[in-house]
């Protein structure tokens, strides 16, 4: 879901693209590894790459190092895939936006109302890893970790408790987004198409009033002072993702790309975890702040909505993901269900 891209203020400031110096040297026998994101530094995001960084540089003699460009001053996600393309950058760490810009299907994983808890995202998220990891492959990137954004929820400024309730909101959608506009559309509802960066301005001016994105991203972007109501039943949750271009790590000994990819399941699970902590910590923030939480009115508006999930999905069909990996995953998460019945 969009919302995955949503991990920081830095987003509103950004899209200054600084110019990146093509001639720093890459250590003997090794890579420099220059590295683009929209986290700011100082987040916990930056804070888990920096310690994956400095692991990866020690423990490969220095043979692998990097340069950070946090904070989205390389521009936004598809900026950043494109100079890895070009060879200007050689990793990024993505939320939805870059993660479909590399590997669609896996956006897949964002669709709404596929996960019901952490225990199930843990599941699929395991099982499927082989499967996501050739994906990425196949497109000239290799995964050094998910690095999950968190659940995401609704926010306006008039309570919503059924999808009815969304019609009288001025919703907001971010622009060119499959994944959302599925969502919204299978909800029957007209949202309103803006950038990232014009949103606080729309709701300054009430060209919106309503918005969606996890719990620690609406504070971060400040954008919990206009909203009155959050809805509680998360619309989905939203990945993240860490990547390496293929010829940058294909370059490396197979030592020194066995340490990066230990590394990268250390500290981008520890920051999966710490993810969700935050958002936790963040639910209650928002209700100190005086923002009302409403559930679905009813079980059928629950169904309802599990329906609308379902026609999204299978709408993405042939345009994201191919029916067999749909099925692979929906499979899986039944599966996953009845045993833990």
């Amino acid at each position: 879901m969009t919302s995955s891209k949503l991990l920081s203020a830095a987003l509103l400031a950004a899209i200054l693209a600084l110019p990146l110096r093509a001639q720093d040297p890459a250590p003997a026998g090794g890579a420099m590894v220059k590295f683009a994101t929209l986290a700011p530094d100082g987040s916990t995001w930056m804070k888990a790459m920096k310690q994956f960084t400095d692991e990866t540089t020690a423990k490969t003699a220095g043979r692998v190092k990097f340069k950070i460009y946090a904070g989205g001053v390389s521009g936004d996600e598809k900026d950043v895939v494109r100079k890895i393309r070009l060879g200007q950058l050689q990793a990024g760490g993505f939320t939805g936006v870059g993660i479909g810009e590399i590997a669609p299907e896996a956006r897949l994983l964002d669709t709404p109302f596929l996960f019901k808890n952490a225990k199930e995202i843990d599941h699929v998220y395991k099982t499927f890893d082989a499967d996501f990891r050739r994906i990425f492959e196949n497109r000239g990137y290799v995964l050094l970790g998910w690095a999950e954004v968190g659940n995401v929820n609704i926010f306006s400024t008039t309570p919503v408790t059924k999808p009815e309730d969304l019609r009288n909101v001025k919703m907001w959608i971010w622009e060119g987004d499959p994944i959302a506009e599925a969502t919204f559309a299978a909800l029957n509802i007209k949202p309103i198409p803006l950038s990232i960066t014009d949103v606080m301005t729309s709701l300054q001016t009430g060209m919106i009033n309503g918005v969606y994105g996890s719990p620690l991203s609406v504070i971060a972007l400040q954008w919990f002072a206009r909203m009155k109501y959050v809805f509680a039943l998360p619309l989905t949750n939203a990945s993240g993702a860490v990547v390496i271009s293929k010829k940058t790590f294909d370059s490396l000994s197979k030592e020194d790309q066995k340490t990066m990819l230990a590394l990268g399941d250390k500290y981008f699970r520890a920051l999966t975890l710490a993810s969700r902590k935050e958002n936790e910590q963040s639910v209650g923030v928002l209700k100190s702040k005086g923002l009302t939480f409403t559930e679905p009115a009813t079980a059928a508006v629950a169904a309802e909505l599990e329906k609308a999930g379902n026609s999204a999905r299978q709408a993405l069909v042939g345009k994201l993901y191919s029916r067999e990996l749909l099925d692979k995953v929906e499979g899986a998460l039944k599966a996953f269900r009845s045993a833990k019945k």
